[in-house]
């Protein structure tokens, strides 16, 4: 007779977080059954391959994995050299989840979570009923996976935020599709590249992403006459708009933000500060206007690229009992630690088990779907997430609530609700550290960020000393 307890761990989402839980739970003795919605392992890492983290190999393999991975032959990648996102595939991702074998499907879509039995009403024998997962293949077939506990690793990359500033989409923003593109543009790609060269181009956001695609579109206008970004912030340039520059603790994160300031700089990107999008009006020409909520009128864009942050999908798990903030859709633990509204300075402290459960037993959102809408996650934190999820998993208390990790700062500082404020750009420049005076950088000597790590709307904070 099959019991709850002989059930794998159902781990939705082969990417960097769902394979190292993976890898912590066979480590653990527990079988682990990985639902790839992609044909591939990591198929969202896939989407940014172009894109050059700002952390190091050192700080992208998880111990766990490694282990897993040296009986193939695996050599570990230089620990000081910064991968693309189409290294990590290659060099570490898909080989982990080609060790993981059958314990990996691809192709396996979830559509659902509930209780067996008992719809998220039903309190009668709850704990007692095995996790039910609705799956749909590839060819448009269902299945119904059983397992005794679920580790959502799915990640937000699937769903990007808006133009508006609402959170809602701004009027015209669908209309306007084609001309609008919601990712960091691969411009190797000589048919992306033909997009945006000579032509001008609007940039909304102030992560890592937008720091990006302002450096790698104004390496396009040194050689491509007629080629401009529009930089528009939400709120105004102060200090910390650029990130922690030589201060930040990941310094090629620091390097990223000096690359965008160069871009302005340097006359390739205007930037246009304390404006929220409201609309976009097409011209007789084919071309956009942004509108702001408050009636400004910005000159016409070929382009825009959308880099508003990220939220997770919370739809297929609706039949749960989950604890999310109201804010930020992160398990209400969680989200004192990372929400940009309650801190001023500071690095989030690691976290693992309990800061990530529900009262839904047995179910943790792990990796970046954990953070909800905050921005700035780095793998090694979903690293530690699923090791100390794996021991409590296994009944290994101790182990599940020992820390094992120290996080690296951003050396950037804000007030504590003013991340998204117009005025913050002259408010915030007296804050808890003073931001280093930022030395240009060349736009080609930086490591970009990949969504995984950060790519967000609103910058962190992290601070001197803490």
């Amino acid at each position: 007779m099959t019991t709850t307890a002989d059930l794998p761990v159902v781990v939705i989402g082969a990417g960097p977080a769902g394979l190292a839980a993976a890898a912590h739970l066979v480590g653990r003795g527990i079988e682990p059954l990985v639902l790839e919605a992609g044909p591939a392992a990591a198929t969202s890492v896939r989407g940014w391959s172009h894109v050059r983290l700002f952390s190091t190999w050192g700080e992208l393999t998880d111990p766990a994995a490694e282990k897993l991975l040296a009986p193939t032959g695996w050599t570990r990648p230089a620990a000081d050299t910064y991968p693309t996102g189409g290294d990590w595939v290659g060099q570490y991702l898909q080989p982990l989840a080609d060790a993981l074998g059958d314990k990996v499907r691809y192709g396996a879509t979830v559509t659902g979570v509930s209780r067996l039995g008992r719809d998220r009403i039903v309190d009668a024998d709850r704990e007692q009923q095995p996790f039910t997962l609705r799956v749909t293949r590839a060819d448009g077939t269902e299945e119904r996976i059983l397992g005794r506990a679920v580790v959502d690793a799915s990640g937000t990359w699937s769903t990007p935020g808006p133009i508006g500033a609402d959170g809602l989409p701004a009027l015209g923003e669908r209309a306007a599709s084609a001309r609008i593109s919601y990712r960091v543009p691969d411009l190797k790609d000589p048919a992306v590249r033909a997009r945006y060269a000579g032509r001008r181009t609007a940039v909304i956001g102030s992560g890592a992403s937008a720091f990006t695609a302002l450096a790698a579109l104004a390496d396009v206008a040194k050689n491509e006459p007629g080629t401009h970004s529009v930089w528009i912030l939400r709120r105004g340039i102060s200090g910390s708009t650029f990130g922690g520059g030589s201060a930040d603790q990941l310094p090629a994160r620091g390097a990223l933000g000096l690359a965008a300031k160069s871009a302005v700089d340097d006359g390739y990107a205007d930037a246009v500060t304390g404006f929220r999008t409201g609309s976009i009006e097409p011209t007789d020409d084919d071309r956009l206007v942004l509108v702001g909520e408050d009636g400004r009128r910005l000159d016409p864009v070929d382009e825009v690229i959308v880099l508003t942050g990220l939220r997770p999908d919370l739809s297929f798990l609706s039949e749960l009992r989950l604890a999310l903030d109201e804010r930020l859709q992160a398990p209400v633990e969680l989200a004192p630690l990372i929400d940009p509204n309650q801190h001023s300075c500071g690095t989030v402290y690691p976290h693992g088990h309990r800061e990530l459960s529900h009262p839904e037993r047995g179910v943790y959102l792990v990796g970046m779907k954990s953070y909800g809408r905050a921005p700035t996650f780095l793998a090694m934190t979903g690293y530690e997430q699923v090791r100390s999820v794996a021991a409590a998993l296994a009944g290994d208390t101790e182990a599940a609530d020992r820390v094992e990790l120290t996080l690296p700062e951003t050396g950037v500082c804000g007030g504590a609700g003013l991340f998204d404020d117009p005025a913050a750009g002259r408010a915030d420049e007296g804050g808890c550290c003073a931001a280093p005076a930022p030395a240009l950088v060349q736009i080609g000597g930086f490591a970009p960020a990949g969504p995984t790590e950060g790519a967000a709307e609103s910058p962190a904070g992290g601070c001197c000393g803490t």
